[in-house]
């Protein structure tokens, strides 16, 4: 009989979980509704921000925090190759122009030094970025403090994609969402992240009028506050679209279940760091290069790389070997500079020759709270003969 398949991630959903939809389903509401606000309030305070906008996806929160910030034709935002097409995406859907930024091999992570670089030399040619969005991969938190401190000195306006990264923290121990030297921070909660609503996503931020645009700006641009309306002493079905907004909200059903999956995220977060170390401890002989020890990451992936140097076998040889033992690995990411419609707009294989190395090495094992250590054990055991 064959194994079960083993995915490289995937959610937890437990009776509180689904007694907390169901409930809503018992209600008078399913779509915008009192769970949304109280959604919104349980992520504020677990990331220790004053504000938190829920939304229908990461993808969407990321387009929202570009328009939020007035982002358009004409401004450039630059982001990590090594990442999903929508850190990219969002400031395309805007008409901004995107650049990307080469990463540290060693962690994922967008370099600080090549940053720092190509800011000195955008400064010369007078082509400075508008936005700069570090991604957080698989969990990481970038070097915040040292991209806050170029912030400052180029002036541009940054959006922490946090989207692997709930239930993590900074390297001062502070939760990921809770800078206030960003201007944004945006969350996912697929259900391969920390905690699922199904879709959906989340945005912090510290600025109360970018948490005021946000909101209008999921609604259609459509606001009923009759603080803020143009024609004052209006019946009270009136309401007025104030800009071109989007159908981005999420359902009181979907906040249930996030709430409810609130309460576990330190539990899950927990269970992925002690699979991080078990991991450690089980391949540290393998002709692998291993994610750095990190007691912060919330280890969204646990990625390893071939090491090209001791072993003849690929990394898609030995992605096709799990796969064959259903062990669902993956490959994250492809660099967003090879996709075709980048390609398009005239970017080349090897401008970012460090994302290119990473992702030709690459591989995600198994790493989710549900993985229980007897299946750690195979995935661990059939790396081994993959490669030996």
């Amino acid at each position: 009989m064959s194994k079960a398949f083993i995915p490289y991630s995937c959610q937890l959903i437990e009776e509180d979980d689904i007694e907390a939809v169901v409930r809503v389903l018992r209600s008078e509401w399913l779509t915008q509704g009192p769970d949304i606000e109280a959604f919104e309030k349980n992520v504020a305070t677990y990331c220790k921000s004053p504000h938190a906008v829920a939304v229908s996806s990461a993808t969407a929160g990321l387009h929202l925090a570009c328009m939020a910030l007035g982002i358009g034709e004409g401004d450039l935002v630059w982001t990590s190759p090594l990442s999903f097409a929508a850190s990219a995406n969002c400031a395309r859907y805007v008409g901004a122009e995107v650049d990307f930024v080469d990463i540290d091999s060693d962690t994922g992570n967008m370099c600080v030094s090549a940053l720092k670089t190509k800011l000195e030399m955008a400064e010369k040619t007078g082509r400075l970025p508008t936005c700069v969005i570090p991604v957080h991969y698989a969990g990481r938190a970038c070097d915040m403090p040292a991209i806050h401190a170029l912030k400052e000195q180029y002036k541009f306006s940054l959006i922490e994609d946090a989207a692997h990264a709930l239930g993590g923290r900074y390297g001062d121990g502070t939760p990921v969402g809770c800078n206030p030297a960003s201007d944004m921070a945006v969350f996912s909660f697929h259900p391969v992240k920390p905690i699922t609503t199904g879709e959906g996503g989340m945005v912090t931020t510290h600025n109360p009028e970018l948490a005021e645009r946000l909101r209008q700006l999921r609604t259609h641009g459509i606001t009923r506050d009759t603080a803020k309306l143009q024609k004052k002493n209006r019946p009270a079905w009136y309401y007025e679209q104030q800009s071109l907004g989007y159908n981005y909200r999420i359902t009181d059903m979907q906040a249930a279940l996030g709430s409810s999956q609130m309460a576990k995220l330190d539990r899950f977060i927990d269970r992925r760091r002690a699979l991080a170390e078990r991991y450690l401890t089980l391949l540290k002989s393998l002709p692998l290069m291993l994610p750095l020890p990190d007691r912060h990451s919330g280890w969204h992936l646990y990625a390893v790389r071939i090491d090209p140097s001791r072993t003849q076998t690929t990394r898609d040889e030995v992605f096709a070997t799990l796969r064959a033992q259903n062990i669902g690995v993956n490959v994250h990411y492809m660099p967003i500079h090879w996709q075709p419609y980048y390609q398009s707009l005239g970017f080349k294989e090897g401008q970012f020759p460090k994302a290119e190395a990473f992702f030709n090495q690459e591989l995600s094992l198994p790493m989710h709270p549900r993985l229980s250590d007897k299946d750690q054990d195979f995935v661990a055991q059939t790396l081994a003969n993959a490669l030996t």
